[in-house]
């Protein structure tokens, strides 16, 4: 990526004078995004969303990747022409603000059209059958019907989606023979829309429906453009033929087999003369046409948001819970493809000298990652608690992680058991951990735990007991950050209350103490352990003398937002901020200045980590995305199958 394509999709005011840090790899997958995992034509590629980078994953290869960057929030829509040749994606932006469009030649991975409308959020895009135009529905806030030239790339006509006496328009999907018709639905709408073009007009025909009502959530038309099939969120589906215009018939035929928690998404199955669902409950369910009877049935983990076909016989399951599943039509058995976060992480761990692995912790549970296949190892749940910080011990013998109950809990990284549990660690929330090396033959280390209660918390560890050795009381506000020095003779804690604390770990005394007007978020040592780096809510990244806490240096590294995550390199060279801008940042420590920037996330960066081989940079975010950047300052091209594509 170049920098003048990395320039283009900065946010507004960012110096683009820098190197872009290249994205290697991505864990993740918008799972809320409807119809938000789609299958090529081509059998190869399959193309879904992660905030507002778009991943085009090849099926041959394992954990190859590309990306196309254009996008300045996340994507809220996807949709590619029948040849393959053509992408369009929709995003969503602030309240005020117009939502863009993006066309991609898929073949060269450019961006050749922006069509920028729609205001705050694009909900869904269609293309006609011959690829000339494009159809595309504003949300909520829109309301909108804009159909585009793609040879002129320009718009051609634009129309109000529904009635003022109907709700909202919720879905689209284009004739398969017609490039002058298309249907929408939505809350208390059902519509046939024709295009004049010569006349640049579109015109709705309301679907007689009588007196059933219902609130549209997706829909599908049949190959012959004879019957479209909506699902909806009473749990039902409506068949209605489309050149008349009339409601034919509602299924499953029994009330009581309706679909709980309605019909999110839905494909007609080539071939198989049925309809596949998918519910919010999880349920997929074949309906057999024309009687729309129920002849298959299986349950997956959260609301299946995509259905997409393979070939004829297998088909793709996305879910809100961003797992992917791929199932037989006969079959019905879902086999889990893919998996990741869907709630904020929180913490990042590498163990202390293994890059292979590390681990994530998240609001619904803790995740152990294969760093070279992007796979996840192993997964560790405590049902109703949140984990909020994790580190290995030295050795990796152990993954210990601090809960929103208070308790500092164990675990065997390799079988995910529960070793041991301290209860009443803190009160309120343990926010932050660290360890010690072991000092005997028997094993015994330090943690040392921070908390939501300001206290700082030393705790003895032995095979056998827990000890708690002292409580340092310091502190006013929640403790956000602790590093060890090499030694274990002393450490430093970041809180919300404005300061830093270095700690004495043999008297538990203060030795120095760090002031500033901001929430510290982050807090490390140089790696001589001679000066300290801190970042926070004042969007500075302050450099101190260890020895006496006096400020040496302050740098402006944020123009909007606070920096919550930060590392340094083992040769003390660089360092990498990451904060509520979205962007990754690599610094020369020396010089002060940036290096390498990353675009790709589209919520706060909560954490950042260099991993112990220096070789690459892991961010996570709000959104539960994982990303790793290839670090390597010397030489900032990657090998291998990545491209990264921007405006």
């Amino acid at each position: 990526m170049s920098t003048a394509v990395a320039s283009a999709i900065l946010p507004a005011g960012i110096d683009a004078e820098f190197a872009p840090l290249q994205l290697q790899s991505i864990i993740g997958f918008s799972g809320s995004v409807p119809q938000g995992h789609i299958k090529h034509p081509n059998g190869v590629h399959t193309i879904y969303s992660l905030g507002s980078t778009v991943v085009i994953n090849d099926t041959r290869k394992p954990n190859s990747q590309e990306f196309l960057q254009g996008h300045t929030n996340a994507v809220s829509c996807l949709a590619i022409n029948r040849p393959g040749t053509l992408l369009a994606s929709g995003q969503v932006t602030h309240m005020g603000f117009q939502a863009d469009i993006l066309i991609w030649d898929f073949g060269t991975r450019t961006q050749m059209h922006r069509f920028s409308l729609h205001k705050v959020k694009v909900q869904a895009v269609a293309f006609s059958p011959t690829s000339n135009y494009l159809a595309s529905l504003g949300g909520e806030d829109d309301n909108s019907i804009i159909v585009w030239d793609l040879q002129k790339g320009a718009a051609i006509c634009g129309s109000p989606a529904s009635k003022d006496s109907s709700g909202a328009t919720l879905c689209l999907a284009y004739s398969n023979k017609d490039d002058n018709a298309f249907v929408t639905g939505g809350d208390g709408t059902l519509r046939v829309w024709e295009l004049n073009v010569a006349q640049r007009k579109v015109r709705p025909t309301d679907v007689v429906t009588g007196q059933i009502k219902r609130v549209v959530k997706c829909v599908v038309v049949d190959e012959a453009d004879e019957y479209m099939y909506c699902g909806t969120t009473t749990g039902d589906l409506l068949e209605c033929k489309v050149a008349s215009k009339l409601f034919k018939l509602s299924g499953p035929p029994k009330e009581k087999e309706r679909f709980g928690m309605g019909i999110v998404s839905l494909a007609l199955a080539p071939k198989h003369d049925c309809v596949i669902v998918g519910c919010g409950d999880g349920t997929i369910a074949a309906l057999k046409l024309p009687r729309l009877n129920i002849v298959k049935s299986t349950k997956v983990s959260g609301t299946v948001t995509s259905i997409t076909f393979d070939d004829k016989d297998n088909f793709y399951a996305g879910t809100a819970y961003s797992n992917i599943y791929y199932l037989n039509v006969n079959a019905f058995n879902p086999v889990l493809r893919s998996t990741c976060h869907y709630a904020p992480i929180n913490d990042i761990a590498f163990p202390d000298h293994s890059s292979d692995v590390f681990a994530t912790a998240s609001d619904t549970d803790i995740r152990i990652w294969n760093a070279q296949t992007s796979s996840e190892l192993l997964r560790i749940a405590v049902p109703n608690l949140e984990c909020k910080c994790i580190v290995f011990k030295k050795d990796g013998s152990s993954l210990l992680t601090g809960w929103n109950d208070g308790k500092i809990r164990a675990f065997g990284p390799q079988s995910g058991r529960l070793q041991y549990e301290i209860s009443d660690a803190h009160k309120g929330c343990v926010t932050a951990l660290a360890v010690t090396e072991s000092w005997n033959e028997a094993g015994e280390f330090r943690v040392v735990s921070g908390g939501a209660d300001g206290q700082v918390r030393v705790w003895r560890i032995t095979p056998q007991h827990r000890t708690l050795e002292e409580a340092l009381k310091e502190h006013k506000g929640t403790i956000t950050a602790i590093k060890i020095r090499k030694t274990d003779l002393e450490c430093v804690s970041s809180s919300s209350d404005g300061s830093c604390i270095v700690w004495d770990l043999m008297r538990y005394v203060r030795n120095q103490v760090l002031f500033a007007p901001s929430f510290f978020k982050a807090v490390c040592y140089y790696p001589d352990e001679s000066q300290l780096l801190t970042s926070g809510t004042d969007r500075k990244v302050g450099y101190w003398e260890a020895f006496d806490g006096s400020l040496i240096r302050e740098l402006d590294a944020s123009q909007s937002d606070a920096i919550n995550g930060l590392d340094i390199s083992a040769d003390g060279r660089y360092f990498v901020i990451g904060g509520s801008d979205k962007l990754v940042k690599v610094y020369l420590y020396e010089e002060g200045s940036v290096a390498f920037v990353g675009v790709g996330h589209s919520t706060d960066i909560t954490k950042v980590k260099i991993s112990p081989d220096q070789r690459h940079i892991v961010t996570v975010s709000a959104d539960g995305a994982i990303f790793a950047w290839a670090f390597n300052p010397d030489n900032t091209t990657t090998s291998g199958s990545l491209k990264v594509t921007g405006a």
